[in-house]
């Protein structure tokens, strides 16, 4: 929105010429941050008082650590100051007419809004569990593939008009078109790797990659401050992706493909790491407030599309791999006591408890020391994930 402003202030005469200087993507992201970071800290504490108030305190499964107990009633839901923080801080600083950046805003408060029941449902209800699973797949499933059956044609084109125009194209050709090398799988670490997925293709592992990630993010937010810093720095480095992806010149030096528009969403990357960073002044240990599901549900389905737009699913899972592990506990737990219930009449466990860092907790490790140690092990992931970029 500012930049139209700067751009009519430009008209006014000479003097406004310092107002060019909104052009710039780099520009307008630091700012994004900052207004998202200043905008946090200082909305953080009424949005905590606000939510004791109303007695939104999160409820402690009878079955979770016991070192959590105490923790419940701590107000929860506090993924909202992160929600509102984010979306007025792109909508002050990103080019209303880019449609990546609106898609992205689109899934974002989705699934925020799914997360926001499922909460409400906890608090309201006073069940742990909140929203059934069944349904809340159901309309995480609906948004992912809405999303996902756009982006494949998005990303093929420049703009809206011949987006609807190569959809048409699809449904006539039989529901079989192929698709340009852009939308295609690119493999980090190797040149001009890309496997053609076709439409049917695309969409699913879109589809998969959302739902996933905002899953993944979900299961991680377990401790304090656990989830929020990942998200900041995986975040962020996404933002660069998009930057070098959505520049003409250095797509082609970089070998990487180039989808217009793609740039802008570095100013949604760079919002949502302030917005992070000012949760994260209440939500490091011993936590104000926790995210809730309306914040973690919201942020992996965020990083997943970002993430498909660059065309780096692969890079993501990389940088991403906390909440890749994370998530591959839970299910591995789950199946392998199923199948020894079956088998032996008595389910046994892999780990001492899942997700994985209850598991390092039973192991005798504080919870501080599990999250700065996670911190530690995304921070190095994240250098792989931007060492692709060159290393080919």
């Amino acid at each position: 929105m500012l930049i139209w402003l700067a751009q009519w202030l430009q008209t006014l005469g000479p003097e406004w010429g310092w107002t060019r200087v909104f052009q710039y993507q780099t520009f307008r992201a630091v700012m994004a941050a900052m207004t998202a970071l200043l905008m946090g800290l200082a909305a953080g504490p009424w949005v905590i008082r606000r939510l004791a108030e109303l007695k939104i305190g999160q409820p402690i499964r009878g079955y979770g650590m016991e070192s959590h107990l105490s923790k419940s009633g701590t107000p929860t839901m506090g993924g909202v100051l992160i929600l509102l923080c984010i979306a007025v801080s792109t909508l002050l600083w990103f080019d209303w007419s880019n449609r990546f950046v609106w898609i992205v805003l689109i899934v974002t408060l989705g699934f925020g809004a799914i997360g926001w029941v499922d909460d409400w449902r906890k608090v309201v209800n006073k069940d742990p569990e909140g929203m059934r699973s069944r349904e809340k797949y159901f309309w995480q499933s609906a948004i992912g593939l809405l999303a996902a059956l756009y982006l494949v044609f998005s990303i093929s084109e420049n703009t809206n008009y011949r987006v609807l125009e190569l959809f048409f194209t699809w449904v006539q050709s039989g529901f079989d078109l192929s698709l340009p090398p852009k939308a295609g799988l690119m493999v980090p670490f190797f040149k001009e790797i890309s496997y053609p997925l076709g439409v049917l293709g695309f969409v699913i592992l879109s589809y998969l990659v959302i739902v996933g990630s905002s899953n993944a993010v979900n299961l991680t937010d377990g401790l304090d401050g656990l989830a929020i810093m990942p998200v900041v720095m995986v975040g962020s480095c996404l933002g660069i992706f998009a930057y070098v992806t959505g520049n003409v010149v250095f797509a082609r030096y970089l070998l990487i493909p180039h989808i217009a528009g793609a740039g802008e969403l570095m100013i949604f990357c760079a919002a949502m790491g302030g917005a992070g960073l000012a949760f994260l002044w209440f939500n490091t240990h011993p936590a104000q407030v926790f995210m809730g599901d309306v914040g973690a549900l919201a942020l992996g389905g965020a990083l997943g599309t970002i993430a498909i737009i660059v065309r780096q699913e692969i890079v993501l899972a990389i940088m991403g791999g906390v909440f890749v592990v994370e998530a591959l506990s839970v299910m591995l737990q789950v199946i392998y006591f199923k199948y020894t219930k079956k088998t032996t009449g008595i389910g046994q466990r892999i780990l001492k408890m899942a997700p994985l860092h209850h598991h390092f907790e039973k192991s005798g490790w504080k919870e501080t020391q599990v999250v700065v140690r996670f911190w530690i092990i995304t921070m190095l992931l994240c250098l792989v994930g931007l060492s692709t970029l060159k290393l080919r």
